[in-house]
């Protein structure tokens, strides 16, 4: 499946889940905080903005935040919290800032700021496409400008010889699994959700993993250099066990 056929309107109804999971209060705040610090005051290009978790926050700190979009239902729900004039968003992909079958296109001017939040640069399942997201950030950027990215470390240590499935979440009404194809670096999310009786529901998302290692080969492929990684937003140190790292690019 593309992209945009995962991120449909049902999987944008719900995505957005107010002050709870990835909107509580102590996810986003150290979320805008360091992003409305790292642009200085200058302007900010969100890859893949879906509906406005961050922009929209971010926005209201007085930061200007434009993004960028593939899937029109999470468009059409960002619009349902605020205006085109306040948060503009180019309809394309993170990779190449234009939609399937369109001229090439790309957000208008230059950025002090591009981030990419949520592991979703794992949503582009080549390292062709990935590689190129780095390029497509240095051409949004201005001299100087930064790059972050939040990006979950893969847990193959979990990974039982001979299995190919983990469980990375049970809990009351919910389960998460991940399989995996280590050859390829493939993922598919698997999200079962479900309640007292028999019924339950799945939602899948593919992904391709990506080492730190490599990501930042990736960066200094499209001309940024490393200039932080912390295990989280709030700044605690990147360790060897740490699960997820945000991780900042400085284009030279």
């Amino acid at each position: 499946m593309r992209q945009d056929e995962i991120w449909d309107a049902e999987a944008a109804a719900r995505y957005d889940t107010p002050g709870a999971g990835m909107f509580a209060p102590e996810v986003l705040e150290p979320t805008v905080e360091t992003l409305a610090r790292l642009a200085a005051g200058g302007r900010a290009l969100e890859f893949a903005i879906g509906t406005g978790r961050v922009a929209v926050p971010l926005a209201s700190r007085g930061v200007s935040v434009t993004g960028i979009e593939l899937s029109l239902p999470m468009i059409e729900r960002l619009r349902t919290k605020v205006d085109e004039a306040t948060v503009p968003v180019v309809v394309g992909d993170m990779a190449t800032s234009h939609a399937p079958g369109a001229a090439t296109s790309r957000a208008p001017g230059t950025y002090a700021l591009v981030y990419l939040v949520f592991n979703t640069i794992s949503n582009l399942l080549t390292q062709d496409e990935q590689v190129e997201c780095f390029r497509n950030a240095a051409r949004h950027l201005q001299p100087g400008g930064r790059f972050v990215i939040e990006l979950w470390v893969p847990e193959l240590r979990s990974l039982p010889p001979g299995k190919r499935a983990t469980v990375f979440t049970s809990e009351p009404g919910y389960i998460g699994l991940d399989t995996y194809d280590v050859l390829d670096q493939r993922i598919v999310s698997h999200h079962f959700r479900f309640g007292e009786g028999r019924d339950a529901s799945l939602f899948r998302s593919p992904h391709r993993y990506i080492w730190p290692a490599e990501l930042d080969l990736m960066g200094r492929l499209a001309g940024f250099e490393l200039e932080s990684r912390h295990a989280d937003w709030t700044g605690s140190p990147f360790t060897a066990e740490s699960t997820s790292h945000v991780s900042v690019y400085r284009l030279g």
